[in-house]
């Protein structure tokens, strides 16, 4: 196991009771890939088990030197803080290489974002939408109370980054749960794990701006929810496509605490 000198969890990245589950997603990736991996490869798939809450404070990684085949990379990594791990996963690298093309997931069609209003989520269930910009580009919105359990969304970062893999990690997991969409009342559904693929549209260079992303819940029941998720680009290309297990809790009382920085849930 190699060591990681740690990374910082910004405050600004919280959700709910915890740091963002696709923000910590990410910033496990890039520890991979500038630790362990080298970042000689593109990564084609990220999974991350999330064990225990994410606070503010330093996250540490430790990891595995790839196993390196003869197409593919792999590496293992833990996310640790004072000691105890919160998160495991795996991140596989590979180059790219000639062969068939196939679009099987579409981006929908929806207007633009120039013709799409802006949504502020509340800043005490979802502080990190601040460094966003969201733009609903269907009727579905959060705690509506519609009739399916999907967001779509026109979503950038207002610093304006470069949407490679691991703002794109942040991205899938940006908007709310899509459970929200049937919902008046918010409750906490965190993210338990998270697997995202890449597409061969990223060992390009990083697109900018806006980018299109996609949440619906597949199923529902047991006090457990799957989420299926994409990410396109402003041109419509498929950059990510994602699934989530997330556990759905019942909601808190009026009042509870842990809604703010100080709480202790990722999500």
């Amino acid at each position: 196991m190699t060591s990681h000198a740690g990374t910082r969890v910004d405050p600004l990245w919280w959700s709910w009771e915890g740091a963002h589950g696709g923000w910590v997603a990410a910033a496990a990736l890039n520890a991979v890939r500038e630790r362990f991996s080298g970042g000689a490869q593109p990564v084609r798939s990220l999974t991350t088990h999330f064990l225990a809450p994410v606070r503010t404070g330093t996250l540490h990684f430790s990891g595995t030197a790839p196993a390196t085949g003869r197409r593919t990379a792999t590496c293992l990594f833990t996310g640790h803080q004072d000691g105890e791990p919160v998160l495991h996963g795996s991140a596989l690298f590979g180059p790219g290489r000639s062969g068939p093309a196939h679009e099987g997931l579409p981006a929908p069609d929806v207007p633009g974002p120039d013709d799409c209003p802006p949504l502020d989520l509340p800043a005490e269930l979802a502080l990190f939408a601040r460094q966003l910009e969201m733009r609903p580009a269907t009727a579905d919105l959060p705690l509506a109370g519609g009739p399916r359990a999907q967001l779509v969304a026109w979503v950038r970062f207002r610093d304006g980054r470069a949407l490679d893999a691991a703002a794109v990690t942040t991205l899938a997991d940006a908007l709310p749960p899509a459970l929200y969409a049937r919902w008046r009342t918010p409750r906490p559904v965190p993210t338990a794990e998270l697997t995202l693929h890449f597409t061969d549209a990223l060992d390009e260079e990083a697109p900018r701006g806006w980018a299109l992303v996609r949440i619906s819940t597949e199923h529902a029941g047991g006090g457990w929810a799957v989420d299926g998720s994409a990410v396109w680009s402003a041109g419509r290309r498929l950059l990510a496509t994602g699934r989530q297990a997330r556990v759905v809790r019942e909601r808190p009382d009026p009042g509870t605490p842990g809604q703010t920085a100080a709480g202790t849930v990722n999500s």
